[in-house]
């Protein structure tokens, strides 16, 4: 098989959840540009249409949808939706919610938000889109997990629980679908420099500067576009062998 033919995604459809900014957007453009046709996703109408934008200009094409992945059967909603437009063969679970909290300052309300958003959201959406992916035979799970799942800090306690416990689901599924040749994995990030980061580097640039220098070998924080080229791998045909794991992009660690 050519190398080319193996990362094809052509004739394939993703949805990417959180894809306005960042690691999410990086993604989406990344499968737009190996062929697939990609399904944005936002927490507001309107949050992707700079993405669309530019997968569309470089001659793919996307769709977007809304909505608040923190209520109560929206995930759900959200694959019911994306299958309306087209079948679903590719899940990018990209969005999250990561609010920076020891245990002894972690609120009730704090916690519901991430859980909702971090778990809830993704049995809603592997609930729905599994047996679909399973009746076609085909599909992709990528799930964007950190390092913290493995690793945590202390001050993201309740995040990094959340993303152990995610992949533990990515992992249960994995095992329950992979003979339907329905293919669930999780991509974990370390640090990359993103919105999700600016406040802290803008606010104390030289502090940032030593916090990157010493958090890996490396000595730099990631980009989103580096996040790409493992996402085609695990979402494409290349992947074909490979279930229930997961991928480390952390500069070293």
């Amino acid at each position: 098989m050519r190398l080319e033919n193996i990362f094809d995604l052509k004739g394939r459809t993703a949805l990417v959840t959180g894809s306005s900014r960042g690691i999410g957007a990086a993604i989406a453009e990344g499968l737009a540009g190996a062929g697939a046709h990609i399904i944005l996703h936002g927490a507001k109408p309107g949050a992707t249409v700079a993405v669309q934008q530019r997968i569309v200009a470089s001659g793919a094409t996307a769709d977007e949808l809304a909505g608040d992945l923190s209520e109560a059967g929206a995930g759900r909603a959200l694959i019911e939706r994306a299958e309306a437009i087209a079948p679903v063969d590719i899940l990018v679970i990209n969005a999250s919610a990561q609010i920076n909290a020891t245990l002894s300052a972690l609120t009730p309300n704090d916690l519901a938000f991430q859980f909702a958003v971090n778990l809830g959201s993704t049995i809603d959406m592997l609930q729905s889109a599994l047996p679909k992916m399973a009746a076609r035979k085909w599909g992709r799970v990528v799930s964007i997990g950190s390092v913290n799942q493995l690793r945590p800090k202390s001050v993201v306690t309740a995040y990094a629980a959340t993303k152990a416990a995610q992949h533990n689901l990515i992992q249960s599924q994995a095992r329950d679908y992979a003979r339907e040749n329905v293919l669930l994995n999780t991509l974990a990030p370390g640090l990359v420099d993103t919105d999700r980061n600016a406040h802290r580097r803008d606010e104390d640039p030289e502090g940032w500067e030593e916090y990157v220098r010493t958090l890996n070998w490396m000595g730099r924080a990631g980009r989103p576009e580096e996040m790409v080229g493992a996402a085609v791998f695990l979402a494409s045909q290349a992947c074909s062998f490979m279930t229930g794991e997961t991928i480390y992009l952390t500069g070293g660690y």
